[in-house]
């Protein structure tokens, strides 16, 4: 309460500062210099956080030579170091430990990984300001409630992430949020501030005094990443992770199965991961998936999980008899895209091999996620005309079997503490009942999104014609020569043109919606669907594009302090200027633009109405 009263009071805000990404919510900068060096004081709840800057760590005695330890012991005091603080493993979390952490990557940031911003500069120009002035003296951090559970496994909306972020022209800088997570987003913009000065040796804002209320407008702000078409390593999945948190994004939601493979190791079903892998060792096994899931909390990012079902389910090979036209031709019958495989419906064993599956996984998932996927997307009638003991593609015949197999499923979900989700087709186009508390989310488009928010669904946008990052890449299936050929040429996706930044920062996942029902839109998910996508490609394919999305997610399409739709004039500098701190971090995003509209007034490349 005390944040949210801090976001309404006090001070008449301006525009969006500009340095920022995304635009906070209500923001007041000016035009003095402050610096910020490694001597500047730290304290979280009136407790000093102790830490020793360095520039190496042979700076200081007992360090061993190569180490990349988190702390050591200086005159027989424990310090914490600024850079590499690995906080416990471990699925119990400690408010104090989440800030430490974040401190760490904070001041990584800035001293570690700061940049010269020369190419958003006029070329030739002496942007940059005499050393030795005003510099940051301390920073006070106050967490205003006590973390629960709950906080590091939030359902929609029951974190709250707001902040306020003040730093006055003497360098006294003070953040206060209600929570842990609140204080990642603070420390975020702390860090979005400073630039490095080209003697290296310095780094600096320009926009002090400082003074912002922010908080999101959508409590959930994602990107779906398919790893069952393409293997990715744990550290991708982490470095993907760390460019969420970089844009103040909170969800990762893995696709980890599907017919083409099963890289996910479950002990208790053994020949999911052995059979259904790319190959020996391409597989999550669950240190793997704890490793990533406690990543992500550490960094405010809830990591989902989703085992698609019926549908896109290829076990044939591991556990055979429970399943439907496996690698079955011609397979446009059965399914979008091959191979087929879908989980038989109306069958005691299939329901006993459920049981053993998230009785396995889901209390895994369960200390680190509020939510489980389980799919429903693109789920074929004419599979049950192969199973023997159906033989119909009546769905009105298939349709109450499939309810109790989603009645079966979301009811032991719910019995291991998570709450299910479902793609939009089982609600939509199998007319399922589903419990409230079920998210539905929509790909689709066509209105969707309206339909399931009035059926009182909390909705998620993941709309293809905005927000599927792998549109436009051209079709991944071969044609033979002939009709085929020309018929297909010149080979598009089916979801083709590409989704460009300018394109998803024009949508808000409530167009659309009626004003009654806008409540129930909870947010929206950019999906990364790799047929064509891997780990050489997987940063320029998502960002910056993706941080187009997480800046209307967070401050929404409309300038509060304008009452105008945000500009792309006003946006695209930023957005450049992110992706240029996302590069000096690690994160390997591609341009949009040429440089050369980097050094020069905005309006120079703007395209008019010609």
């Amino acid at each position: 309460m005390y944040c949210r009263a801090l976001l309404v009071a006090v001070l008449t805000l301006g525009s969006p500062a500009s340095a920022l990404w995304p635009a906070p919510k209500q923001s007041s900068t000016g035009n003095g210099t402050l610096f910020i060096d490694q001597t500047v004081q730290v304290t979280y709840n009136g407790e000093q956080v102790r830490w020793i800057p360095y520039t190496s760590p042979h700076d200081y005695p007992g360090f061993p030579d190569g180490a990349d330890f988190a702390e050591t012991r200086v005159d027989n005091q424990q310090i914490s170091y600024t850079a590499g603080y690995v906080p416990p493993s471990g699925p119990h979390f400690d408010s104090k430990h989440i800030v430490q952490a974040g401190l760490s990557r904070t001041f990584g940031a800035i001293f570690q990984q700061g940049f010269v911003p020369w190419m958003l500069r006029a070329r030739g120009s002496d942007f940059e300001p005499a050393l030795g002035g005003k510099r940051i003296q301390t920073l006070q951090i106050v967490q205003t409630q006590h973390d629960t559970d709950k906080t590091f496994k939030p359902q929609n909306g029951a974190v709250n992430e707001s902040y306020a972020l003040d730093v006055d022209s003497k360098g006294h800088a003070t953040l206060v949020a209600p929570s842990s997570t609140g204080i990642l987003r603070g420390l975020e913009t702390f860090s979005q501030l400073f630039f490095q000065h080209s003697s290296g040796t310095s780094w600096y804002t320009q926009l002090a005094p400082v003074s912002i209320r922010d908080e999101p407008k959508y409590p959930y702000r994602g990107i779906l990443l398919d790893v069952s078409r393409h293997w990715f390593e744990v550290s991708d999945i982490k470095h993907t992770i760390d460019a969420l948190a970089m844009n103040k994004m909170n969800v990762l939601h893995l696709h980890a199965t599907d017919t083409q493979s099963w890289p996910l190791e479950i002990p208790a079903l053994p020949l999911l991961a052995e059979k259904g892998a790319y190959h020996k060792g391409l597989s999550y096994s669950p240190s793997d998936l704890a490793s990533i899931q406690e990543y992500g909390v550490y960094r405010g990012v809830q990591v989902i999980i989703e085992i698609d079902m019926p549908g896109h389910v290829g076990i044939e090979q591991a556990y055979p008899g429970l399943s439907n036209a496996y690698a079955v031709n011609p397979w446009q019958w059965y399914c979008a895209q091959p191979p087929c495989g879908s989980l038989k419906l109306n069958d005691t064993n299939v329901e006993k091999f459920l049981d053993t599956l998230f009785e396995d996984l889901l209390p895994r998932l369960s200390p680190y996620s509020a939510y489980f996927h389980t799919g429903g997307d693109e789920y074929k009638a004419n599979n049950s005309l192969l199973d023997p003991a159906l033989k119909t593609n009546d769905q009105k015949i298939l349709q109450p079997m499939l309810q109790k197999f989603l009645d079966h499923t979301h009811n032991k979900v719910r019995e291991l503490g998570l709450v299910p989700m479902v793609w939009e087709e089982m609600i939509l186009d199998w007319n399922a009942t589903l419990g409230k508390d079920v998210v539905a989310q929509t790909w689709l488009g066509g209105g969707a999104i309206q339909k399931l928010a009035q059926l009182g669904h909390k909705v998620i946008d993941s709309s293809n014609e905005f927000y599927y990052l792998d549109c436009g890449r051209g079709e991944f299936m071969d044609f033979a020569n002939g009709a085929a050929f020309e018929n297909n040429y010149p080979f598009l996706d089916w979801c083709d043109p590409t989704k460009n930044w300018k394109l998803i920062y024009s949508h808000e996942p409530t167009d659309g919606v009626s004003s009654e029902f806008q409540k129930n839109v909870v947010g929206g998910e950019l999906a990364v669907w790799t047929e064509t996508i891997d780990t050489t490609s997987l940063d320029t394919i998502i960002w910056p594009r993706a941080g187009a999305a997480a800046e209307i997610w967070w401050s929404g399409r409309v300038d509060e302090a304008t009452g105008t739709n945000r500009s792309q004039l006003e946006a695209r500098p930023r957005l450049t200027e992110q992706r240029e701190r996302m590069l000096a971090r690690g994160i390997r995003g591609a341009p949009i633009t040429q440089l050369w509209c980097t050094q020069v007034d905005v309006h120079d490349c703007e395209a008019g109405n010609y």
